[in-house]
């Protein structure tokens, strides 16, 4: 192949060539799922993981709550800020999209046609996964691994290097761990305040999960101390 000829020894365009060659030998139906998958399907899945962390979240009724909906708040929050970040990244490098430089590529998605590095969906799928990650390990290892499949398919479908998938990698793992102490310190007060309110309390704890798992509709931190204590103080005057 010409493709592979002119991509000399560069690994990053061999490996490039390796993997979209896959999409050369698989049936026609298969790259279809493939194209639906790499576009659409893992973001899909991993927003799908962030709200059943926060569904799961809420309905335990822990005392840490608050602090644990503020961390899934800042998966999404994450992926948007690493996104506009690239955005001069993306300017500054200008690097064509593979198949325009190198012939014999099966391109599964047309009208690509911006910049190439760094790879907005692997940027936006790890930055997701790794903010759900510092919220929940169980549900982020999930994440993380539909992430780097993700990653794995944007070269299948022959519209990045892998590196530009890497780049992607490292710039939505730096921005959701090292903005994250900053996120939560502003998103905790906040997601604490809608805790206390008895119309939105819901959407941090579920209605009727107190500290200790029971309590009032209106979900308020110290009201079953407060009941305990009055039980208590019953007990002893009988």
């Amino acid at each position: 192949m010409a493709g592979l000829a002119e991509s000399g020894s560069n690994p990053d365009v061999d490996l490039l060539y390796d993997i979209n060659g896959l999409a050369k030998d698989a049936p026609p139906w298969f790259d279809r799922v493939m194209e639906f998958v790499g576009e659409y399907g893992l973001l899909l899945a991993i927003v799908l993981l962030v709200l059943w962390c926060w569904w799961s979240v809420r309905r335990r009724g822990e005392e840490d709550a608050a602090s644990s909906v503020a961390a899934l708040v800042w998966a999404p929050l994450a992926a948007g800020i690493a996104v506009l970040v690239n955005v001069p990244i993306r300017g500054f490098v200008e690097r064509p999209r593979p198949f325009l430089d190198h012939q014999g590529l099966e391109v599964l998605v047309a009208g690509k046609n911006d910049y190439s590095f760094v790879s907005d969906h692997a940027t936006i799928v790890m930055a997701m996964a790794v903010g759900l990650f510092v919220a929940n390990r169980k549900f982020g290892l999930v994440a993380l691994v539909l992430a780097v499949f993700g990653g794995f398919i944007r070269v299948y479908m022959g519209v990045h290097y892998p590196t530009d998938v890497v780049g992607g990698f490292a710039l939505g793992t730096a921005v959701a761990l090292l903005l994250s102490p900053v996120a939560m310190a502003l998103l905790t007060p906040v997601t604490r305040a809608v805790e206390r309110s008895p119309r939105v309390g819901w959407l941090v704890r579920a209605r009727g999960r107190g500290a200790g798992g029971d309590g009032a509709d209106a979900v308020v931190p110290g009201a079953r101390s407060e009941q305990a204590a009055g039980a208590s103080e019953r007990d002893l005057a009988a």
